[in-house]
């Protein structure tokens, strides 16, 4: 059996865009069929929020599409998640540079969620914008997109 495909999910605080990533690629793998083919998680590039559960906004959402949310309280990423995971996908260009800094040289691909879509672009912070069915249209985007790359690239 091929070794699971690694996907930490990234954002400022990992209580809004990164744990709905988590929860929608989560289905999205399942639904194809190819959970034991990846191992999936998220994480905060800073320290805001750590140890909390996902913010009521991203919960609720979630609920109104089916969606299950993961079991999950916010974690920081660390410098070591860089050699444990094979992708780490951020949300805006801020989680870029925060994730660029904290992992340093590392042997995960290391992008933007909507990097993988025909455009490319941040997804906002419903933090600030209070538009958690945005994030989440965009958030689906970019999770069908990357999950297309993978098979196109026979990595799954």
């Amino acid at each position: 059996m091929q070794k699971p495909v690694r996907v930490l999910f990234v954002c400022h605080g990992n209580i809004c865009r990164s744990p709905m990533a988590e929860s929608c690629f989560t289905r999205l793998v399942e639904e194809a069929g190819l959970s034991d083919a990846f191992v999936i998680s998220s994480a905060a590039t800073h320290p805001d929020e750590l140890g909390n559960p996902p913010h009521r906004g991203t919960r609720e959402k979630l609920a109104r599409e089916g969606i299950a949310l993961v079991p999950h309280r916010a974690r920081l990423l660390t410098r070591g998640d860089g050699d444990r995971y094979d992708y780490i996908l951020g949300m805006d260009e801020e989680n870029a540079r925060h994730m660029r800094r904290i992992l340093g040289d590392c042997r995960a691909q290391v992008a933007l969620l909507l990097d993988f879509t025909d455009r490319p672009r941040a997804i906002a912070d419903p933090w600030y914008t209070g538009n958690f069915d945005e994030t989440f249209s965009d958030i689906c985007e970019g999770c069908n997109a990357f999950l297309n790359k993978l098979r196109r690239e026979n990595i799954v």
